[in-house]
């Protein structure tokens, strides 16, 4: 059972910061590709940023104010969210990959995750 456990969403006004985080275990984070997704009210899922891809792959509209980290000592990945806009507005996901791109690294397509986190809610006002 792959389990991902994510925590840290909630309110905030425009400008301001969150970090999210997801717990998983040790074989998932060490063996599993990994990465952070959103759905905003009305639309589909998309990308956010995902580890294992060299360099670190994120959307367009959050380079520079979103940063993916990582904790192996905690199995813990986590999403750093800066200077939030409303349009940051969503759920957030966490989700996992058993799936390595031939000669090594991540896909960055939400088809290829098939192990997905409760979400959590990231809500941005102004």
């Amino acid at each position: 059972l792959v389990q991902l456990v994510e925590s840290g969403g909630g309110s905030v006004q425009t400008g301001g910061s969150l970090r999210l985080s997801c717990a998983t275990s040790e074989y998932i984070y060490r063996n599993y590709c990994m990465g952070w997704f959103r759905q905003a009210p009305g639309k589909e899922r998309d990308g956010v940023a995902i580890v294992g891809v060299d360099p670190k792959n994120y959307a367009d509209a959050v380079k520079g104010r979103f940063t993916i980290t990582s904790d192996g000592a905690q199995n813990t990945l986590y999403l750093q969210m800066n200077n939030l806009k409303l349009e940051d507005t969503a759920v957030y996901y966490c989700a996992a990959s058993a799936v390595i791109r031939s000669g090594g690294g991540c896909y960055t397509e939400e088809g290829w995750y098939n192990h997905w986190g409760q979400g959590t809610q990231v809500t941005v006002s102004s």
